[in-house]
């Protein structure tokens, strides 16, 4: 193909639904703009944009699981360079996820922003829009360079909401958060080109289209004879870089910085950074890159003694601890966040078809558990104005309802059982079993531990501490009496993201079929069958 034209036609006969997902929430930031006199139409019009882009996303995913291919037509840029958007079940997860997320985010973010009178809110709605799309091409891309593009406009594109309060505090946060993103953006930059000299055009490939073992490097798919030699010790350094571009917004320690100091943005924005975009493209991005470029096999031969594994491990257990230090609920959270996050790198570098299908599942556990809690850090804020944990005494008396999702989402997160992160880390620690290093189910277990330990006290205050206004007998009625739950808008939100990880760890495949999404990827990945008991191939 060599033309625009060209492109389209063959876009139109091959699908065209993964740029569509990408192009509504891009429209509609514009949109937004235009309408930007006009709160109403154009909010009226996120919340439309957010529910057209997950009917989209939804109608790939019986294609997908049938092995149909929904894609566009590679946009070459030149022989050997090309922006491809193409539908697998490892983005598909991604998306699905993120689309029906973005819905609730939508209306949460619009009464959170109202109820508080935030300014410049037309260009807050935007840039959230923006962000959407670029996570949809994330999670749609075909190839490194596709990825890379909508990997950087995501980092773009969420300055602005991390600024949005307009104080030094906030300016300061994100040229922090600049600072790194795109600093680990040019090595990912570096790697990127790197991998582009060593195989052309190679597209994602299941199982990856880079030789590691042997020092020989694949090339494109369909020829293997293609592409430039490289050492062992050059593969790894490459690797390297690809942990390194990736990791920031994975948040691995010592990449990590940026995330807690983000937490001066408002609430609805530090729900997406953690639970729907910015480290979760991350750790996707991990994902791809152990499965879909390098493969299971390369990634054990050029990473000896799996330290990428040890530094995940590491990480899990270092920032649940230093959540246990901190009051300030949002910035526990997103320890909380750090930790969590490396489950999922920690399951794409054991190279077992569990680990990995745990870690993909993982990414809708944690994201359904943790943007439960921001939610609900959002509507205490918003009906009381309490940041601190130490503030929160007596407050599930007067905020039942909020502080009862609270609970689901910590002791989701903590792993128990009939709530989704049981059945991503049960499946983690069968994969860790399954690749023969059972050490690694230990910080598993201790994360989780650690987790009680800096989520349950939340809980435990709000329901049994004696607040202020508590009466002289104790009875834990609020001094001015009743209930304090903020505006409906906030809880219903929070009520559903909390009753979805519930029914998800009842019934994984529950709606989306977002466990056997993540299974086919661990099967087209590793090769032969791999069901919900975690068996391997």
């Amino acid at each position: 193909m060599s033309s625009l034209s060209e492109f389209i036609i063959q876009s139109l006969a091959g699908g065209l639904r993964p740029l569509l997902a990408v192009g509504v929430s891009l429209a509609a930031a514009g949109g937004i703009l235009l309408l930007g006199r006009r709160p109403n139409l154009r909010d009226a019009l996120l919340l439309a944009a957010a529910a057209v882009k997950f009917a989209l996303v939804a109608s790939m995913v019986p294609d997908v699981l049938a092995g149909r291919v929904v894609e566009t037509a590679p946009l070459l840029l030149t022989p050997t360079l090309a922006l491809h958007l193409r539908a697998d079940a490892l983005g598909l997860a991604f998306a699905a996820l993120s689309s029906a997320l973005w819905v609730v985010t939508a209306v949460y973010s619009i009464t959170y922003m109202r109820t508080l009178e935030y300014g410049h809110q037309t260009g807050y709605h935007a840039a959230f829009a923006v962000c959407l799309g670029a996570t949809m091409g994330i999670a749609f891309a075909g190839n490194l360079l596709t990825f890379f593009v909508f990997y950087e406009l995501l980092t773009v594109a969420t300055y602005p909401l991390v600024v949005h309060r307009r104080t030094p505090e906030a300016v300061a946060a994100g040229r922090k958060y600049l600072v790194y993103t795109l600093g680990a953006g040019q090595v990912l930059l570096v790697a990127v080109l790197w991998t582009q000299h060593l195989a052309p055009g190679g597209g994602f490939t299941a199982g990856g289209f880079l030789g590691g073992a042997a020092g020989a490097v694949a090339g494109a798919p369909g020829d293997p004879a293609a592409g430039a030699a490289a050492s062992l010790p050059a593969l790894r350094v490459l690797f390297t870089l690809f942990v390194v571009g990736l990791g920031a917004k994975a948040a691995i320690m010592p990449l990590h910085g940026w995330l807690p100091t983000a937490m001066i943005a408002p609430t609805p924005v530090s729900a997406l950074l953690h639970a729907v975009a910015v480290v979760k493209a991350g750790v996707f991005g991990i994902l791809r890159v152990t499965g879909y470029v390098f493969g299971p096999e390369a990634v054990a031969g050029i990473d000896p003694g799996q330290v990428l594994a040890w530094v995940a491990s590491l990480t899990m257990i270092l920032a649940s601890l230093r959540a246990l230090a901190e009051d300030n609920l949002k910035r526990r959270l997103a320890y909380s966040t750090v930790g969590q996050l490396s489950y999922v790198v920690l399951g794409a570098a054991l190279g077992a078809p569990a680990a990995f299908a745990g870690a993909v599942f993982h990414i809708t556990a944690h994201a359904l558990m943790k943007i439960t809690l921001f939610f609900c850090a959002g509507a205490i804020y918003a009906a009381t104005h309490k940041e601190n944990v130490s503030e929160f005494d007596g407050l599930g008396r007067s905020m039942p309802v909020t502080v009862g999702a609270f609970g689901l989402g910590a002791l989701g997160i903590t792993g128990m059982p009939f709530i989704a992160g049981f059945v991503s880390k049960w499946t983690l620690g069968t994969g860790a079993a399954a690749a023969g290093r059972p050490g690694f189910i230990v910080p598993l277990l201790l994360s989780g531990v650690l987790s009680l330990g800096y989520l349950l006290p939340v809980v435990y205050r709000a329901y049994f501490g004696r607040a202020a206004g508590d009466g002289p007998d104790g009875d834990g009625r609020p001094e001015e009496g009743g209930l304090r739950e903020a505006p409906a808008g906030l809880v219903v939100p929070l009520v559903l993201t909390a009753l979805a990880a519930v029914a998800l760890g009842l019934l994984p495949d529950l709606g989306l079929n977002l466990y056997e999404l993540a299974a086919t990827a661990a099967r087209s990945v590793f090769g032969g069958g791999f069901g919900l008991a975690g068996g391997g191939p």
